[in-house]
């Protein structure tokens, strides 16, 4: 099928320019905010987070007067990307260079008393560099006494790991080193939201930290060779084997993501799942007993691949293949990779072409991590590709509300991905007397209210796609995916709840702001915009609008999910959309006061045009939701007359 999202670039260049100090855009933009006691870097993959942490972390301790730097990283594989670098070379003041002693990334288990021991023995000693997992800081911490980190850096990688949650022992340690330590924090990130609904971050901890945020959408547009990438999703029934030859092109230097051997997807034998792809594919050959790369003779024209086993459980032999990956130079040293948890974060093949990924992934954290597989900027490609294969619902599953919740989640995460990939506006309230010329990238709208506070400027700058993610992920939003809801209610009751469950400490004026915002960007970014002469048209709601007379009234009347319902209408065929149509309907979203108000004008319309009641039977799910609200306001009638005479 085609590509849900299909966003094109310009080459500019500039992400992988570098300036005097041999500092890229981005590393450039976090180094300004050197000074900050507490840094949130927001990134995505690629854009060189590593060696920004590099740069922080060198001045801080020349010139700050900090003694000592942590660097954690979820897992060890991710240790290399901190190991000695000469940045005098590009113009810096110092180099990066780690004593081998203190990278506690090495084979064995992380909990171990030799890594903990070498962790406490570096907090006594005048070393300043230590690279270590998560779970090595976790486990060193628990005989630390806080004070300890004083003067101290601690850098955490991957940061959307730690939670709030007093469960989250990452979360629970950073609260107390940063409540009872001077320590700076650098945290780092490609995506700050986790999928869940635990925040990172407790609003009072997370208002500490000064934020750099780096986009998508600048990173990709800056690179030499990549043009283009594409989202597309591929709906299959039956096993997933049966389909996989279909979407997995050979010719492209692809990562395979098997199922986890939790999910409906996965026939809960992984190794099988593995062989069945390497025969589907051609002959083995032999498997390098050295490097453990699979060489497979093509059943199409004979052509050897190299293939990589990472779902291998041996850690001998995976740490073999690991390492042959982290030492590839040449397009031609690998064609496929095959992984199950790893070859996610962290993980750099600039060659990747497709990532090829089966089953739901619940977390937007991790879709964003695995396309950043496929976005590195490289010569051998133009274009990179994301494709999610998914069990497509059957009503004869038993499972088929889990499907069509995973259905549901998997495309409105691909709406959420346009956007966060897509250029950058910023809106403003257009006035009756207004003749400023608009600046680029600025969009106008009458009765827009603009941000009152500092607070709703740092969301609508830092934390609008995350809040998106949230708006997104809610359930009663996706069973509103579907062109049930009204969008007026969508925009004006669904939304404004969610922003108020997030951020309990906003006012009304606040979250009414931060909720305008949302639906403007949301909808805009879905809009296609056309320029006619010297003026620009919006599409919005199958018509274009001139943008010079956007109205916040107008906005409001547009569903700015629409798109995911356009998605599964061409996506899928009629009877299955009728299944998830129905397994909406047996979930429904119970009608409330505040819906009910704004449909009533709409019934009254409706009866006018024409001349009789909204039907329970009909085709159009909103006047089968009409029709509902009719009953409602009857029931409620009636349940006041009740207590009237009681």
């Amino acid at each position: 099928m085609p590509d849900i999202v299909n966003v094109n670039y310009h080459n500019t260049g500039n992400s992988t320019k570098i300036n005097t100090m041999g500092m890229r855009e981005m590393q450039t933009r976090a180094f300004e905010s050197r000074d900050a006691q507490y840094l949130l870097l927001k990134a995505p993959p690629a854009s060189g987070k590593s060696r920004a942490l590099m740069f922080l972390a060198l001045d801080k301790l020349i010139n700050q007067g900090i003694k000592k730097v942590i660097v954690a990283v979820p897992e060890r594989s991710i240790g290399s990307s901190f190991s000695k670098m000469d940045l005098k070379k590009d113009g810096f003041f110092a180099n990066w260079e780690p004593n081998d002693n203190y990278n506690l990334c090495t084979p064995g288990d992380d909990a171990s008393s030799s890594k903990v021991k070498a962790f406490h023995k570096f907090m006594d000693s005048d070393e300043q560099l230590l690279i270590c997992t998560h779970a090595t800081l976790r486990f060193a911490c628990e005989e630390l006494d806080e004070a300890k980190f004083n003067d101290t850096l601690l850098a955490i990688d991957e940061f959307h790991h730690v939670s709030a949650d007093a469960n989250n022992r990452l979360g629970e340690l950073l609260k107390s080193i940063m409540n009872k330590s001077s320590a700076h924090i650098v945290a780092m990130t490609g995506s700050y939201f986790r999928g869940d609904s635990v925040p990172i971050l407790t609003p009072e901890n997370e208002a500490k930290f000064t934020k750099v945020t780096y986009n998508y959408y600048e990173q990709l547009n800056g690179y030499n060779f990549l043009k283009s990438l594409g989202i597309g999703y591929h709906f299959y029934t039956g096993k997933y084997t049966s389909a996989i030859l279909d979407i997995l092109d050979t010719d492209k230097k692809t990562i395979l993501h098997i199922p986890n051997v939790n999910s409906g997807e996965s026939t809960k034998d992984k190794h099988n799942e593995v062989n069945f792809i390497l025969d589907a594919i051609g002959d083995v050959i032999k498997q390098d007993s050295d490097t453990g790369v699979i060489h497979i003779k093509r059943h199409s024209d004979g052509k050897i691949l190299k293939v990589a086993d990472l779902v291998e459980d041996s850690s001998r032999e995976r740490d073999k293949i690991v390492n042959y990956l982290r030492n590839v130079k040449s397009v031609d040293d690998m064609d496929l990779i095959i992984a199950l948890g790893m070859a996610k974060e962290g993980f750099d093949w600039p060659f990747c072409e497709h990532a090829l990924t089966v089953g739901y992934r619940g977390s937007l954290t991790e879709i964003i991590q695995i396309i950043g597989r496929c976005t590195r900027d490289s010569n051998n490609k133009t274009h990179a590709q994301f494709t999610n294969l998914i069990a497509s619902p059957e009503a004869i599953q038993d499972d088929v509300k889990v499907a069509t919740n995973n259905m549901l989640k998997a495309i409105t995460a691909s709406l959420l991905m346009e956007q966060v990939l897509a250029p950058n506006f910023k809106f403003k309230t257009r006035l009756d007397n207004d003749d400023e010329d608009t600046k680029p990238g600025e969009i106008k709208i009458r009765g827009f209210k603009a941000p009152s506070s500092k607070r709703v400027k740092d969301i609508v700058e830092s934390d609008l796609n995350d809040l998106k993610a949230t708006i997104l992920q809610d359930d009663t939003m996706l069973k509103a995916m579907p062109g049930n809801i009204d969008p007026e209610v969508i925009n004006k009751v669904l939304i404004p709840k969610i922003i108020r469950i997030k951020y309990p400490e906003l006012t009304d004026e606040e979250i009414e702001e931060i909720r305008q915002y949302v639906v403007v960007d949301s909808v805009v970014k879905n809009g296609e915009i056309k320029e006619v002469g010297d003026q620009r048209f919006i599409r919005m709601a199958d018509k274009f609008v001139n943008i010079e007379d956007l109205h916040i009234d107008l906005i409001d009347t547009i569903n700015p999910f629409q798109k995911a319902f356009e998605i599964l209408s061409k996506s899928v065929t009629t009877k299955v959309l009728k299944v998830i149509q129905d397994t909406i309907e047996a979930t429904r979203i119970k009608m409330d006061f505040e819906e009910a108000k704004i449909l009533w004008p709409k019934i009254v319309e409706f009866k006018k045009m024409y001349d009789k009641e909204p039907s329970l039977n009909a085709n159009d799910p909103l006047e089968r939701r009409m029709a509902e609200c009719i009953i409602y306001l009857k029931e409620e009638k009636r349940k006041r007359m009740a207590n009237a005479n009681g």
